[in-house]
């Protein structure tokens, strides 16, 4: 019997956060206004039917926050602590990195991220795989756009994932078909 296919799902919590709290909150995001990260591996496993596994990327300075990674732990991530010289973007390392490793496994792959600094490892995997990337639409690196033209699937972390519990202050091109009023009333 074949082994099932798994996805692995990328998180750049950083990338995610500071486009949460800069772009659209305009202040640093509380606790329970961040992501559910739960709801993601889930959203993984259901959109793709197969089994997810969650690689979370931290910065971790000589500082480990454990409180966060138990969490992370506790939910089916495998918290993924990197330290650096100052300057250096060690998460987005850590992520090409990977991504370029994926290219040698046969696996899918979803990416947490606007970040166009992955845009070339991504390319690379549109090999046959199924490849997606999850983020704010609205704020996602245009050099997404190419990708998604050629077959990699994009998907919204507030309106496709449903990762928050309450609606985000975003302002987003509404499709017609999509429009409820009643939002904004």
């Amino acid at each position: 019997m074949a082994e099932q296919r798994t996805t692995y799902v990328l998180v750049d919590g950083e990338n995610i956060d500071a486009t949460l709290g800069n772009s659209i909150m305009g202040r640093r995001p509380r606790p329970e206004e961040r992501p559910r990260w739960e709801r993601v591996l889930e959203f993984a496993r259901e959109e793709w039917q197969q089994p997810a596994t969650g690689l979370f990327f931290l910065a971790a300075n000589n500082e480990l926050p454990m409180t966060f990674v138990q969490a992370l732990l506790a939910i089916g991530f495998r918290p993924i602590a990197l330290s650096g010289s100052s300057g250096e973007k060690v998460v987005d390392i850590a992520i090409q990195r990977t991504l370029d490793e994926l290219r040698h496994h046969d696996a899918d792959v979803l990416l947490v991220s606007n970040d166009g600094d992955f845009v070339e490892q991504m390319r690379h995997l549109l090999d046959g795989r199924r490849l997606g990337v999850i983020g704010f639409t609205e704020f996602r690196n245009n050099g997404f756009i190419e990708l998604v033209a050629q077959g990699m699937e994009s998907f919204d972390l507030e309106y496709d994932v449903l990762a928050f519990r309450e609606r985000l202050p975003r302002v987003r091109i509404i499709p017609i078909d999509e429009f409820d009023p009643a939002q904004f009333l």
